[in-house]
């Protein structure tokens, strides 16, 4: 029969091989989210040139996409 110190022993490392497992498993999910659904596309850009008085050009939201996406990789 098992001391209760071992069992002890197993349960937190148990619970610590859990969280591990958790936040990765977490951070891998998340990431994986943000590529299908980005935060920030041509039309939110749009809106906050049109909400602040600017008038959205083309060329103006391409180089705001291309420093997002460059900043992003």
């Amino acid at each position: 029969m098992l001391a209760w110190y071992y069992v002890l022993i197993i349960a937190i490392l148990c619970l610590i091989g859990g969280l591990v497992l958790g936040f990765f498993g977490a951070r891998y999910y998340f990431k994986k989210q943000l590529e299908k659904n980005p935060p920030i596309d041509e039309k939110t850009i749009r809106l906050i040139l049109m909400q602040t008085g600017q008038k959205p050009s083309e060329s103006r939201i391409r180089s705001i996409m291309n420093s997002i996406n460059k900043k992003k990789f």
